[in-house]
């Protein structure tokens, strides 16, 4: 007789037994390379997972291993890129699946506890178990863009379909499928609220609480238990005879395809998508176009139009979007020709910077012209919005509001020549000048010969000791050199270590060589190069502060006007941040953030008088060989004496990095011009990419607007790609930068505030929305 104990194991054991039969059991050891034994087969062969090709590398996935096309329905890590040949997948002696490079890095796979077996199904599933043989992560859980037989997508906001970029490049593209709590199945751009301002398709009806499932014979259907909803019906074909998958693709659209086992050299074929519904059109996804684009309905292709004033990205990929066919940093730039030009019939997001009433849609017309931070406007009911670049989910205006709102776009064009007679004229006029001053030259050169050749024998024997010169670290102020010393000095300018707004710096060694000096060379109009050469002197001459570049010395030689800086081995703040392998660490950016931040408070607070940068820019700080940040480029600097609080100016800083009051007229500007110069700097340091970048996803190409969309959504983590940080500091400094980049300057921090807060000392208040800050926020005290 047996005991229950007894009988109990037997079950067990038999029930063990039948639950892996037909499994292709995985266990830890178990390795895989890309071009040997690279993947491991389900029962039949009909599915793999493993190493398949993407790009120049592999990816590791699951893809259809028994069909001449090897289609992938599932690929991990999708937005990592592709790994070489020299790596290996192994599922570890402790239970863990992970990739490993020849160097030893390991990357993981998939996370859940420690594993002791996995297997890939034959219906595609690839499922990972523990000691008791129960599933513990399964790839149909976590689906990337493809849904298989017997798969179901859950009402839940974070496990959802999104598409690829493309059939062959499985990385994370632009819209995603969700199944929604109250039951529809809908679309949606990735990284927008799930609204009906960004729902572009939906299914008639909903399931309250329901799952969206796929049957092997083609049944797409949402279900609660109690209620379905058929999707798409059913083919009945033979069991076992016909594969489908259901793709959320690339353009927006999910697609139902289906694929006969039993036919030669057969292909998938598309038996269902939305775009066969009544009414719905291939241009209705948001954002297909990418940014400054928009796509013109009409037939089955995707028409991609940029909008007035831009030129496609990439003319072969016309999805990528659109970029300004002028490359002008400066809306008031000599030869530009600035006008708004009202378009009709399409719209984009709304996200205004600056709202404001005005009774006509010509108020609104010249408040976006005359301001540089504007690059377009909406109007609707006497309310105009103002908006910088890039336009996201720009799309063709489908409303019946009677209170139309209408768009407005900033154009920028080269200012068109002269009459050609009049041309013709002045050409005329100016050989009879140029004949005359040729003879007249002839006679001066003859004069002046003599004395050029003597003054170059003088100034050679003067030059003979240049490489001598030694500066003292006591000197008081800047030292003189003439122009042939500073040609000696730079070999020739022979060296450039990069270009400014105003000129080119050089390489150059004093004191036989054993001190690096970088000289500035200004090379624009004599105005221009006039103001920037006094302004340098009488900024950084006068100042002494061990964030602030040190001035050496200049030249002020005839036309000549040049600048002797000491020299930064590190090169630029942008070289260090947007550069991967030299990205530094968070610690070390926190460093930069406050020594930045110590040499602004100096510039406002700590001179006899108070300066204003006014081009606050990673180019602008440079970096020593401990990268201590120092700033540079004072050529746009003001000063601000003891009793002033601001000033009026005209000139222009770097688009993205300044004030939106810089460019109001009649707006005085204050030193909270550079306050929000640094905000926009500090968020960039924080996540170590540029303010504006097209080639990032829609919804994180402005940083500004990615990073309080993520701090209102508790999101932090991901500015910094998820890297390892102290959660508490990188909170601090996102609210810093918040408060620094509010639209009213009244309302911004002093830099005194700001010091404080990044270094932990002052608390900081939890920022408000931007646009509408100064309605309901007091910001900080000024009696600091």
């Amino acid at each position: 007789m047996m005991t229950p104990v007894f009988l109990f194991f037997l079950l067990s054991s038999i029930f063990t037994v039948n639950a892996q039969q037909g499994q292709s059991i995985v266990k830890p050891g178990s390795i895989l390379t890309p071009t040997t034994n690279s993947s491991w087969l389900s029962p039949s062969g009909l599915y793999a997972f493993g190493f398949y090709k993407q790009g120049n590398g592999y990816a590791v996935g699951v893809f259809l291993a028994g069909i001449p096309q090897k289609t992938v329905v599932w690929t991990a890590n999708r937005d990592n890129p592709p790994v070489s040949t020299q790596v290996t997948l192994n599922f570890t002696s402790d239970g863990r699946l992970v990739l490993q490079s020849a160097q030893g890095t390991e990357t993981s796979v998939a996370n859940f506890d420690p594993a002791s077996s996995a297997s890939m199904l034959d219906t595609g599933n690839f499922v990972v178990y523990n000691s008791d043989n129960q599933s513990i992560w399964e790839s149909f859980q976590n689906p990337t863009d493809t849904l298989l037989p017997t798969q179901r997508l859950l009402p839940n906001d974070s496990v959802v379909l999104k598409s690829s970029v493309s059939e062959s490049n499985q990385s994370t593209g632009r819209f995603r499928a969700v199944m929604q709590q109250d039951g529809y199945v809908a679309l949606y751009p990735v990284g927008t609220n799930l609204t009906l301002e960004y729902g572009y398709w939906s299914t008639s009806n909903g399931v309250p609480n329901g799952n969206l499932n796929l049957d092997d014979q083609g049944l797409l259907y949402v279900t609660n238990s109690i209620f379905n909803l058929t999707v798409s019906q059913s083919r009945n074909s033979a069991k076992g005879t016909v594969l489908y998958r259901l793709r959320m693709e690339d353009d927006g659209f999910l697609r139902l395809y289906s694929y006969n086992l039993q036919e030669q050299n057969g292909s998938w074929s598309i038996i269902w998508s939305p775009l066969n519904e009544t009414g719905v059109n291939i241009c209705f996804p948001r954002g297909l176009c990418g940014v400054n684009a928009f796509c013109d309905p009409g037939g089955n292709d995707i028409n991609c139009t940029c909008l007035p004033g831009f030129v496609f990205i990439d003319e072969s990929k016309r999805t990528s979007g659109c970029e300004r066919n002028s490359t002008t940093e400066n809306c008031n730039e000599k030869g530009m020709n600035t006008t708004m030009e009202e378009v009709s019939g399409i719209i984009w997001e709304n996200l205004t910077y600056n709202r404001s009433v005005l009774l006509t849609k010509q108020d609104c017309n010249d408040a976006c012209l005359q301001d540089c931070s504007c690059e377009a406007a909406l109007f609707n009911d006497e309310v105009c919005g103002k908006q910088k670049l890039p336009l996201r989910f720009v799309n063709i205006k489908i409303s019946n509001d009677p209170k139309e709102t209408l768009a407005f776009i900033k154009v920028r064009t080269s200012t068109p020549s002269s009459d050609g007679n009049v041309t013709k004229k002045k050409g005329l006029e100016i050989l009879i000048i140029g004949v005359s001053l040729v003879i007249f030259a002839f006679i001066v050169l003859a004069i002046s010969g003599i004395a050029i050749y003597r003054s170059r024998i003088f100034a050679n024997e003067n030059i003979l000791n240049t490489g001598n010169i030694v500066l003292s670290d006591e000197d008081v102020g800047p030292r003189s050199f003439t122009y042939i010393e500073l040609e000696k000095i730079t070999n020739g300018f022979k060296e450039e270590l990069g270009r400014g707004s105003f000129g080119i710096v050089y390489k150059g060694t004093i004191e036989n060589g054993q001190k690096i000096v970088a000289v500035k060379k200004l090379e624009r109009l004599l105005v221009d190069r006039e103001r920037e050469f006094q302004t340098e002197m009488k900024v950084i001459g006068r100042t002494h502060h061990k964030n602030l570049i040190r001035l050496l010395g200049y030249c002020h030689d005839g036309p000549n006007r040049l600048l002797v800086y000491e020299y930064m081995c590190n090169g630029s703040l942008a070289d260090v941040l947007f550069k991967p392998e030299k990205k530094p660490s968070w610690d070390e950016r926190m460093g930069i953030a406050c020594n930045i931040a110590r040499g602004i408070f100096y510039l406002h607070e700590e001179c006899v008088e108070k300066i204003i940068h006014c081009d606050i820019k990673p180019q602008n700080i440079l970096m020593d060989e401990n990268r201590c940040a120092k700033i540079s480029d004072f050529g746009l600097a003001k000063l601000l004496k003891p009793d002033q609080s601001k000033i009026s100016t005209g000139i222009r800083g770097t688009r993205g990095y300044v004030a939106p009051e810089w460019h109001q007229l009649k707006c005085p500007v204050t030193v909270k011009v550079d306050v929000y110069s640094f905000g926009i700097v500090l968020l960039e340091i924080i996540s170590c990419r540029r303010c504006v970048d097209s080639n990032l996803p829609e919804e994180e190409a402005i940083l500004e607007e990615w990073s309080y969309r993520c701090f209102e959504c508790g999101e932090l983590g991901k500015l910094v790609n998820d890297e390892e940080v102290e959660m508490r500091q990188l909170e601090r400094m996102v609210k810093v930068a918040l408060w620094c980049i509010l639209y009213d300057p009244s309302l911004r921090p002093s830099m005194k505030k700001v010091l404080l807060m990044l270094e932990g000392t002052a608390d900081i208040p939890v920022p408000s929305n931007r646009s509408f800050v100064s309605q309901y926020d007091q910001g900080f005290e000024e009696n600091e």
